[in-house]
């Protein structure tokens, strides 16, 4: 072959490589809540992800339980490779054999957090939230406080104060712990509890109806979940958010990967980048929670607020932190008695 004739078979070799079409690369999927939830976490975290790897991001999206029962019958040929849920139904996740045990070596930002975040071999919080006892300032009387979960009980909160009817577990939490219990021996609380009773005024069964309810003056006393909170007070409506001297109840937003998935490689890239510390930052401005990562510098007046814990110190002193594998085993339980004795 002729140097002109091996120089014309390269040229059309180049060519024909040319012509052919680049293949684009599979989106990672990943499973969460819609709305605010999925936009936050798509503007932080995927963005970010998608700007690194090249790799496009598609949610796909429904409630806590709809996610978990599809999950269950997709058991070995996932629909999606991450996904993203409350810690304690992430239990459910893994003992049901449908999260990968995770490898930490793959997950560098992971040596960066908190340790509750590391919440099992199987998942890791991305960030951290609290029930705890919010009041309408406006409403209640000039300098008003609450420095202890004790004094929910107070006669002067007759009818008065919300409680979550879906999810009653920090209160049988707190209970517990205020006679002299825990979590697991939950019923040494039932007195309290059911001594709380006249104070309560309603059970909101959505996050929508606590705002509705809070923001209305009907229950100017909540057990609010501190993001609402947040959003609340964004929106103008006077609310203090008060941290007991017992703690807060906290609860946590955690990722794990699909058993199964074909992006393994990827889905390990996608947590990564959600416990760097800078995205801890961006991701907590939008939901206004605490950071996983303690490298995570948030901006001042978010780092001061009430439950957004970002020190060692207020892990210890101001957090009441119950296993995921506790709560996930007795929330039923405790449904069942809360609908019964304090519902009805």
């Amino acid at each position: 072959m002729t140097k002109r004739t091996l120089l014309a078979v390269v040229a059309a070799l180049l060519l024909a490589l040319a012509a052919k079409p680049v293949l684009a690369k599979e989106p990672l999927i990943v499973d969460m809540w819609g709305g605010n939830w999925r936009d936050g976490a798509n503007q932080a975290i995927a963005s970010e992800f998608t700007r690194r790897t090249g790799i496009p991001v598609k949610f796909i999206t429904g409630g806590t339980i709809d996610r978990l029962t599809k999950a269950k019958l997709d058991k070995g040929h996932p629909e999606s490779d991450v996904t993203i849920t409350t810690s304690h139904v992430g239990y459910l996740y893994s003992s049901a054999g449908l999260f990968e045990k995770l490898d930490m070596s793959k997950i560098p930002n992971a040596g960066q957090l908190f340790p509750p975040a590391i919440r099992s071999p199987y998942e890791i919080a991305l960030y951290s939230y609290v029930y705890t006892p919010a009041f309408r300032t406006d409403l209640m009387p000039k300098g008003y406080s609450i420095t202890s979960w004790h004094d929910l009980w107070s006669p002067a909160l007759k009818d008065k104060i919300g409680l979550s009817g879906f999810d009653p577990s920090h209160m049988f939490i707190v209970a517990a712990r205020l006679a002299g219990g825990d979590a697991e021996n939950w019923k040494v609380g039932i007195p309290l509890l059911e001594a709380l009773k006249p104070n309560v005024k309603a059970f909101y069964q959505s996050d929508a109806t606590s705002q509705d309810l809070i923001r209305t003056g009907e229950t100017p006393v909540q057990v609010l979940l501190s993001i609402n909170a947040y959003h609340l007070i964004s929106e103008g409506v006077p609310i203090t958010i008060a941290v007991p001297k017992e703690g807060a109840v906290v609860n946590f937003d955690a990722i794990g990967i699909e058993r199964g998935t074909r992006h393994l490689a990827a889905a390990y890239e996608f947590i990564n980048v959600a416990l760097d510390a800078k995205v801890q930052a961006k991701l907590c401005d939008i939901y206004r929670c605490g950071p996983m990562n303690m490298h995570a510098t948030l901006d001042p007046k978010l780092a001061s607020m009430p439950g957004v814990f970002t020190t060692p110190e207020q892990w210890q002193t101001e957090a009441i932190v119950v296993s995921d594998e506790t709560r996930a085993r007795l929330l039923p339980v405790w449904k069942d008695w809360f609908t019964e004795h304090m519902m009805h």
